[in-house]
Formats: C-alpha cells, sequence, structure tokens
C-alpha cells in the first residue's frame, strides 16, 4: 500500500488597517492567525479541517460605533468556489468559510459571504477585539496529489465605515 504524506501550510498577507476617521477620535488594527493544515493525507477518506483568525481592535472616542466588512481573497484559484493551493504546478483544492464549513467566505459575489460586525470604541482601547473565526478545509478525494509544501495567499481586506 502506498502511503502519501503531504504538507500544507496557507499563508496570509495583511497589512495594519486603520479606520477612516481622525486618528485622535479613532484607530483601528487587524490581526491575522494563519491557518496552517499541517501534514496531509489524500489517500484517506475526508476532508481535513484547520481554522485562524481575523482579531478586529479599536479604541476612540467612547461609545462610537465603527461599523467594518472583512473580505478574503480568492488566493490562486479562479473564483471563491474554486480556491487552491499549488507546489509547483500541482494544486490541492480547499476553501475558507465564515461557520462550520457551509458559508463561503469571500466578497459577497458568487456565492461567498462578506462577513463583518461594528465595535463600540473606548477611550484607552482597552475593550476586547472582535474575533472572526476563518474555518479551512481541505477538499477529500485528491487522490493524484504528489508529495510537496503547498501554499496560496490569502490578502485579508478589512473595510471600516
Amino acid at each position: 500500500m502506498k502511503k502519501l504524506m503531504l504538507t500544507l501550510f496557507f499563508l496570509f498577507v495583511s497589512n495594519q488597517a486603520s479606520a477612516l476617521c481622525v486618528p485622535i477620535v479613532c484607530t483601528c488594527s487587524v490581526s491575522i492567525t494563519p491557518v496552517s493544515f499541517g501534514s496531509f493525507n489524500p489517500l484517506l477518506a475526508g476532508t481535513h479541517d484547520a481554522n485562524g483568525n481575523v482579531a478586529v481592535n479599536c479604541g476612540g472616542v467612547v461609545g462610537l460605533l465603527i461599523p467594518y466588512t472583512i473580505k478574503l481573497s480568492q488566493g490562486g484559484g479562479t473564483s471563491y468556489t474554486a480556491r487552491r493551493m499549488a507546489s509547483g504546478t500541482h494544486y490541492l483544492n480547499y476553501n475558507m468559510y465564515t461557520d462550520n464549513y457551509v458559508t463561503i467566505w469571500g466578497d459577497g459575489t458568487g456565492g461567498s459571504a462578506l462577513p463583518g460586525g461594528s465595535i463600540t470604541l473606548d477611550l484607552l482601547g482597552l475593550s476586547p477585539a472582535r474575533n472572526h473565526t476563518i474555518y479551512g478545509r481541505v477538499a477529500s478525494n485528491q487522490t493524484t496529489a504528489v508529495p510537496g509544501l503547498y501554499t496560496d495567499t490569502i490578502t485579508v481586506t478589512v473595510t471600516y465605515y
């Protein structure tokens, strides 16, 4: 019996985000915990899951409410429903979800969701960050996969209103 193990990593590229407001009134930041799938055996039945996180934190004028949305890019795929990681010319299909592997996280187009929320500011920026879990899943039945390091880069864009 042939045993095949793949090492999968999922990389995010993100810059610090800032709210569209006067710096004295408010400041916001975003931090990302990337999704790292680790090793994956495509010969085993079932999917391979891992989680990440997007944390949004703001401080400023007490009581000011800052609404925001969080967009995840398509990465190396051709659409939000067809994301893929690459190892040279080889690919593995995967996706990211806003909930327990039901709603695809994207930009609100093509059947994807554009999650967000709002955060109430406090004077010292001590209120807890708003956390948004990223549910990542590598699709099953990818038996043509070859060993290698598979990666994809997703851009996280937080838009404040």
